[in-house]
């Protein structure tokens, strides 16, 4: 090796390790916390960077050294910084995302967090997604909501109520097929919305424990408990009240009978929103939550999460969670949440009707999932959105289907 090349590579040695070095500077200086950041978008990022500077100006004995990652790149450069050189607070997801760390002893307990500041009450709904074993181990600090998007003027023009359980959802499904109207609207070519459906019916007839376990493998996909939830689904397809030909339509295709008023509701996330404002009907959009199927089996809801964890390497572990403290501040998340919803249910509500809506409704959840392929792991999401997808086209494969999920279920888990 020459003299360049190795003062090359110590240089980038030196380089990485101060990007990545954490903790409290000599006894009584300053201090510096380190936080990694997946927030490479104009507006989070700027939403973090304006906390951050609270944070600084309430704290001046402590610097942020905020590294900034590509969104993407991030998601294999943080399995790197939890195992090496570790900041001291890093952004990540809510569910089996956190659980994959959590399980590899690569974040820290911060249940004293959720203790000292009140949490479980302020973010009651997000304790189960941000628990393992009973223990917290991160701070959301943003999330969105799914449901029914819905066209108020055709509900109107056929006298409908919105839906609020199964049967009044079937009666006002079968109002619209009658009158020539796809009653839901879906595109399944890239197969996870057939998960969000999976994932709302079998949380409206089980619960979200069982959920939880079949996602964790530890549930069958031949259980018995699942018979009604594809029977219900299968109703649906088979009465015609999914879009035709909805295999060969991407989620954004999919929006086209909802915009020109051949379809009536589409189950989605809120990210639909600035598409029906660009295409001018978003005046005759309304939205419901999902319907109520089974009671007893409680009110959860899809709303993927964003959070804020401590990596368990972490050099500056206090000022770490004093900062995860700082993010769950009702007018902090309401800094970092100019695009999405806050998980503290006392902060500011939103002035856009649709995160009004989103808003109330996820505080009152009884708790949140995650979505399916972020609560289960990548190759389960693959196998099983795949089935979801086969057999809302042809739902007289259920058996063959289940079974096939299974077994990969068995083999992975």
């Amino acid at each position: 090796m020459t003299k360049r090349v190795l003062l090359s590579v110590l240089m980038v040695a030196v380089l990485v390790t101060g990007l990545f070095a954490s903790g409290k500077a000599e006894e009584g200086g300053p201090r510096t916390l380190v936080i990694n950041s997946n927030l490479s978008d104009p507006a989070p990022k700027a939403d973090l960077a304006e906390a951050v500077a609270i944070f600084e100006a309430e704290n001046p004995d402590i610097t942020v050294q905020l590294n900034t990652f590509d969104h993407e790149a991030y998601k294999t450069a943080i399995r790197n910084f939890l195992a090496s050189e570790a900041p001291d607070v890093c952004l990540w997801f809510a569910g089996n995302r956190m659980k994959y760390f959590v399980d590899q002893g690569l974040f820290l307990d911060v249940s004293d967090v959720w203790e000292q500041e009140g949490l479980y009450d302020s973010m009651s709904s997000s304790v189960k997604a941000m628990s393992v074993d009973g223990a917290q181990y991160g701070v959301p600090y943003s999330y969105y909501q799914w449901g029914i998007y819905y066209r108020t003027d055709i509900f109107a023009e056929y006298d409908l109520a919105v839906p609020k359980t199964w049967d009044e959802f079937m009666h006002v499904c079968e109002v619209l097929k009658q009158n020539d109207i796809a009653p839901v609207t879906i595109g399944t070519k890239y197969l996870w919305t057939a998960g969000g459906w999976f994932d709302y019916m079998n949380l409206r007839v089980n619960g979200y424990d069982y959920h939880m376990e079949l996602m964790a493998g530890e549930a069958s996909y031949l259980d018995p408990e699942l018979d009604r939830v594809f029977d219900l689904w299968g109703d649906m397809i088979n009465n015609g009240y999914f879009l035709e030909n909805h295999a060969t339509y991407s989620w954004q295709e999919a929006q086209a009978p909802l915009i020109n008023g051949s379809a009536a509701m589409y189950l989605i996330g809120n990210f639909i929103v600035p598409d029906l404002e660009s295409a001018g009907v978003v005046d005759n959009m309304g939205f419901f939550q999902f319907p109520i199927i089974n009671p007893a089996a409680g009110v959860y809801e899809d709303a993927p999460t964003d959070t804020f964890h401590i990596p368990a390497r972490a050099s500056n572990v206090e000022d770490a969670k004093a900062f995860l403290a700082f993010i769950a501040r009702p007018d902090i998340q309401t800094i970092m949440t100019s695009g999405s919803l806050p998980p503290n249910k006392n902060s500011a509500p939103p002035v856009d009707r649709f995160k009004l809506a989103g808003f109330q409704m996820l505080g009152a959840a009884d708790g949140l999932a995650q979505f399916y392929d972020r609560d289960t792991t990548p190759e389960m999401a693959k196998f099983g959105m795949e089935g979801f997808q086969e057999f809302m086209v042809n739902p007289d494969r259920e058996d063959a289907i289940r079974a096939r999920i299974d077994r990969e279920r068995e083999n992975l888990f």
